[in-house]
């Protein structure tokens, strides 16, 4: 997966936000302008290749106060949309450096 096909998406407001991810923006306090800032200068850090109905990727990014937030994005390559699927602010817990998962 490219992130630069989301990025793409984003600017061009090609774009759905699924009702999950829109309920974890507003309990984790996030607005879609700070998500999508977060994308535009984030990385991919885990790839889904076979979920569906598209592949998917995990992108860590930081908001304007450099606080890290994660985004689950799947990518439509034939109709160029991005969706949202989900939005969180990881757990140190569960996080190496916010981009490699903690053993269990």
């Amino acid at each position: 997966m490219d992130i630069q096909n989301i990025i793409d998406a984003i600017s061009q407001n090609r774009v759905h936000v699924t009702d999950h991810a829109d309920e974890e923006a507003q309990t984790n306090y996030l607005s879609l302008d700070e998500i999508f800032f977060t994308v535009l200068q984030g990385e991919i850090i885990e790839e889904y290749p076979i979920d569906k109905p598209y592949p998917s990727c995990l992108i860590y990014g930081d908001n304007s106060i450099g606080e890290p937030i994660h985004s689950v994005w799947a990518y439509n390559p034939k109709t160029k949309w991005a969706v949202l699927i989900t939005v969180y602010r990881p757990d140190p817990e569960r996080w190496i450096d916010w981009r490699t998962r903690r053993r269990k």
